[in-house]
């Protein structure tokens, strides 16, 4: 891992920093290339935009490991307003939950029982909830509440999960996971593991991601690949092409201000795909880990920081 990564990543968790940015009429304008907005109406207005667009969406109120029950309950209630105002503008939208905005990190039953309430209502709605994974220490339990949450009656195909190609215990829980009927998100992995729990090279990452990719294909179950890795990209149109699968049985997904010709372009193809749209006002870790997943988009922000 470059040093350039490794040291995004350390700032991601630099509270000052993150209180300074967060608060800066610049760091709200660096950030608004990843960012749709502060407000849930600014990312429901880009919502609307990329599905003018024939690109579905799935929409994130930015925020993780909050402190106490009423700020869980908070943002608890945001996602409930955004699954009532989906419903009402009928976008083709739903939403990524993070557990530990739930409550996870001081009250696991919390967030079970907040996170229970927003499938439920999103299967009143016709919406899905996608589980967000964090750090490999929190794999066992984000998994462990996901499938509490399937085995609900009613409710169990609008909750689904997200696994990261980079740790080594992916695959077993991919296939736990698919002999269950749960609905996979498949990414690379944006956080700093150690080599006991995650491969260190991308060589070793992109095998694994190209791996579980074709093993989620050939499953019945519908499943979302997330990736702006243009060979991870034509791998599994490729794999797809091979063995007959049509491109509605999966969708392609990506990073809201990333790679938007791309995105277009994949639609133009005939596949189906799904933006991640983050918003609110505690975006900056977010925000970090996007620069340290591609040290390129720096350049990007330094170009725009001295436009005119």
């Amino acid at each position: 891992m470059s040093i350039l990564r490794s040291t995004l990543i350390a700032l991601s968790k630099n509270h000052l920093l993150r209180h300074f940015c967060e608060r800066s009429r610049m760091g709200s304008r660096l950030s608004s290339r990843f960012v749709a907005g502060l407000e849930i109406d600014d990312a429901l207005k880009v919502a609307e935009s990329l599905n003018e667009q024939g690109i579905a969406v799935t929409l994130d109120s930015l925020g993780e490991s909050v402190a106490s029950e009423t700020e869980a309950r908070q943002a608890a209630t945001i996602y409930h307003q955004i699954l009532y105002d989906l419903g009402e503008r009928k976008l083709n939208a739903n939403i990524s939950v993070k557990l530990t905005q739930m409550g996870l990190a001081f009250s696991p039953e919390l967030a079970e029982e907040l996170t229970a309430s927003l499938v439920e209502h999103a299967h009143a709605t016709g919406s899905f909830v996608r589980i967000d994974m964090e750090e490999s220490a929190l794999t066992q339990i984000t998994l462990d509440i996901v499938r509490r949450l399937h085995l609900r009656p009613g409710p169990s195909d609008s909750v689904g999960i997200v696994i990261q190609a980079s740790l080594h215990r992916s695959r077993a829980d991919v296939e736990q996971l698919l002999g269950e009927g749960i609905r996979i998100r498949l990414c690379k992995g944006a956080y700093l593991e150690p080599s006991t729990v995650a491969f260190q090279r991308k060589t070793e990452v992109d095998e694994n991601y190209i791996r579980l990719s074709c093993i989620l294909l050939e499953s019945p179950i519908y499943h979302g690949l997330a990736t702006h890795d243009g060979a991870m990209i034509d791998a599994a149109k490729s794999f797809a092409a091979q063995h007959g699968i049509e491109p509605s049985h999966f969708e392609f997904q990506m990073l809201y201000g990333i790679r938007r010709s791309l995105h277009r372009r994949l639609v133009q193809e005939g596949y189906r795909m799904r933006v991640y749209v983050p918003f609110g006002r505690a975006w900056y870790p977010y925000f970090m880990r996007r620069l340290a997943e591609r040290p390129a988009n720096l350049l990007f922000l330094a170009r725009n920081l001295f436009r005119a």
